[in-house]
């Protein structure tokens, strides 16, 4: 039986420089930096967080999904407070799609962008309920 979700990838043209956005950026923390026999190992999460994200340098394998801002939103990270949140990150240099956070039925979103195109989905949930 599946029990947690460890990793999402986030495919990546320069790990150092996508390092620095997650971490002095988006405030995440650096978790793994292994240099590897074949490739740099680097991972990334928010304190406390058993899901982790790789920064991964490398190509996809054929079948898999295209590089960096091939597909919006393949990594999504929660928020207590996104408005306050929104406003930290735009200090610190984070560019987002729109101008403020959006509200959606389940609460509120936003969508940030990477060095490399790839897009970051921050949400904060409202009163309602997804149904499964």
């Amino acid at each position: 039986m599946l029990t947690n979700i460890m990793y999402v990838t986030v495919y990546v043209t320069d790990q150092d420089r996508a390092l620095e956005f997650y971490t002095d950026g988006l405030g995440l923390e650096k978790e793994v930096d292994y240099p590897g026999p074949e490739a740099r190992f680097l991972t990334v999460g928010v304190p406390g967080s058993p899901v982790k994200i790789i920064l991964w340098s490398h190509a996809p394998a054929a079948g898999q999904p295209a590089g960096p801002g091939a597909a919006p939103g393949p990594l999504i990270l929660e928020s207590d407070d996104l408005r306050k949140d929104f406003e930290a990150l735009r200090e610190r240099g984070v560019t987002f799609v729109e101008s403020e956070p959006r509200e959606y039925p389940f609460g509120l979103r936003a969508e940030a962008v990477d060095p490399d195109g790839n897009r970051i989905s921050l949400r904060q949930q409202g009163s309602g309920k997804m149904s499964k």
